[in-house]
């Protein structure tokens, strides 16, 4: 899928206030560590996450993501009336109905004429949600749009913890469908995306190029990684079982599909990939994408490590980072590298124009669950 007049505009995100270690967890679980004669040390080893960020609690998923939207806004000079589309993209939302992006939409002030929605595809949602705004701007529908997306691991850390230290029959073998869920943290953040032509106009030379994007679905690993039931209410606390072993290998074949879908849609070659962003999953899934995808590690930028895996924003926020950072600049041709549970891959090729970024942080540097 190839796109002529669609460039990211903008990012706009937050980082949660307090901060988890994985030392804290596992003195969490020093009970079950010294029964099961697990060394100490070993979430931090095995993920390369030392620590990540939840929100305070009573914080409402929607509140971030209108602030989120509001820093992509000031950031690209564009007002709520510009807006034609609004998605809201994680896989945390605050009800089964109606759609998150509704209070959104509302608290923002965009336009009653526009498209308002949310999306879910796991570690993918924001990303589908801005390869939809890109379609309906390719297609003459919209000029601009805002894809959001709020993750919140409290509950699904809160309830990890609670059951690990509960299981009084829990084994080395049976703690591992868990790891996956421990290293998982909050964020929020928005993109906005706008017709190229009609955004130059108003500020010249800003925007890098949506250049094309491609999808390839592997669902017969679907049962690989799976929550409970819906939880979508914001007193539930959810659990996840995930084989993060076998997990990895169908995620890698898959990328390694839609990475050469995506080399021949662009009409790419490898080197003319100058700098990558993947999933921000762990240092394992890192180090096998690139070699899979024969990839410098070099040219890639990970957040994991300080940040875990934010689900849907973290590709999101990580390229957020690389441009603060001076590591993707205005002259950069580059790839996301998306890969998410299902098993789905979505990657997209972005090229030049500098990306407007503003964020916010707070830190109030808690190692606890409050």
């Amino acid at each position: 899928m190839r796109f002529n007049s669609v460039c990211l505009a903008s990012i706009g995100y937050l980082i949660p206030e307090v901060e988890i270690t994985s030392d804290w967890i596992e003195q969490e679980l020093a009970e079950q560590y010294q029964r099961l004669k697990l060394p100490v040390g070993r979430l931090e080893g095995m993920s390369g996450i030392s620590q990540r960020r939840i929100w305070s609690d009573g914080v409402r998923l929607s509140d971030c993501s209108v602030a989120s939207c509001r820093l992509a806004l000031e950031s690209s000079g564009l007002n709520p009336s510009d807006i034609g589309c609004l998605i809201h993209a994680s896989v945390c939302r605050e009800f089964l109905e109606p759609a998150t992006a509704c209070r959104v939409h509302h608290l923002l002030g965009i336009p009653p004429k526009s498209w308002v929605y949310d999306v879910s595809n796991a570690c993918l949602g924001v990303l589908n949600g801005a390869v939809q705004i890109a379609q309906l701007i390719e297609s003459g529908s919209i000029q601009a749009g805002l894809v959001v997306g709020t993750e919140d691991s409290r509950g699904l850390l809160k309830a990890t913890l609670d059951q690990l230290k509960n299981d009084s029959q829990l084994t080395r073998q049976s703690i591992k469908p868990a790891f996956a869920s421990l290293t998982i943290g909050s964020g929020s953040c928005a993109w906005l995306l706008a017709n190229s032509n009609w955004y130059r106009a108003k500020f010249p030379g800003q925007g890098a190029d949506l250049k094309a994007a491609v999808a390839i679905a592997r669902t017969e690993h679907h049962g690989l990684c799976q929550s409970d039931t819906d939880q979508a209410g914001a007193a539930m606390l959810p659990t996840m079982n995930t084989d993060s072993e076998m997990l990895l290998e169908a995620g890698l074949s898959t990328g390694k599909e839609a990475f050469i879908e995506l080399l021949s849609e662009l009409n790419w070659t490898r080197s003319q990939i100058h700098k990558s962003v993947c999933h921000q999953v762990g240092a394992a899934h890192r180090r096998r994408i690139l070699e899979t995808l024969d990839l410098s590690a070099d040219n890639d930028y990970a957040t994991f490590s300080r940040w875990g895996n934010t689900g849907s924003v973290a590709l999101p926020i990580a390229l957020a980072h690389a441009i603060e950072a001076g590591f993707w600049t205005p002259e950069t041709q580059g790839a996301l590298l998306g890969i998410g549970s299902g098993v789905n891959s979505l990657m997209i090729g972005l090229q030049g124009g500098p990306i407007a970024v503003k964020h916010q942080e707070q830190s109030t540097n808690l190692a606890r669950i409050p």
